[in-house]
């Protein structure tokens, strides 16, 4: 099978690659928007607990250890993908990522919470997770108070957020949105 990379912009782990397979609904977050995103949380990574749900090819968990997260938790259904986040953690000996190949919701929903300063949100397009995930992220106790919680989501979509989550930053960048939050 055939396979895409994508590079770590900045930190420890900056110019290294990450190797992902072709598989349809994967699509990284664009260098562009994460490293918009990385400027939003400048003060933010270095030494936070990350949650990567949908973590797709790992870009935006390694991109946070890389800048100094000290644990990250990536979560993602698709075999090919999770095998590539092991295999990705292995060549960049990546021991604090921990990888769980289980479909998110299911994982929000069943697994013990522990709490994270930091959630990474990227569903695919078009399937209405973005409100259910953060309902539970909230529901079952996943966030520390004043986590931040970055959503990705269609260019159009509003995302349904809890009430106590306050909007910090937003931009849009061909058919993404981002969105930045903070829990109250």
């Amino acid at each position: 099978m055939s396979r895409n990379e994508v590079r770590i912009i900045a930190g420890g782990l900056r110019g290294r690659k990450l190797f992902f397979p072709k598989v349809a609904g994967l699509r990284p977050t664009p260098s562009l928007v994460r490293e918009t995103l990385f400027n939003w949380l400048r003060d933010e990574v270095e030494g936070a607990s990350v949650l990567d749900l949908f973590a797709g090819s790992g870009a935006l968990g390694f991109e946070a250890l890389s800048r100094g997260a000290k644990k990250v938790v990536a979560v993602e259904s698709h075999p090919q993908a999770a095998r590539a986040l092991v295999q990705s953690r292995a060549i960049l000996e990546a021991e604090q990522v921990e990888i769980i190949a289980c479909e998110a919701v299911r994982y929000l929903r069943h697994a013990d919470p522990s709490p994270f300063d930091l959630v990474f949100l990227d569903p695919p397009f078009g399937k209405g997770l973005v409100g259910v995930c953060c309902a539970l992220l909230e529901q079952r106790s996943w966030l520390k108070a004043n986590a931040k919680i970055y959503v990705e989501a269609e260019r159009r979509l509003i995302p349904e957020v809890p009430a106590n989550w306050e909007e910090l930053r937003a931009k849009r960048v061909g058919e993404v949105g981002s969105h930045l939050y903070r829990r109250m």
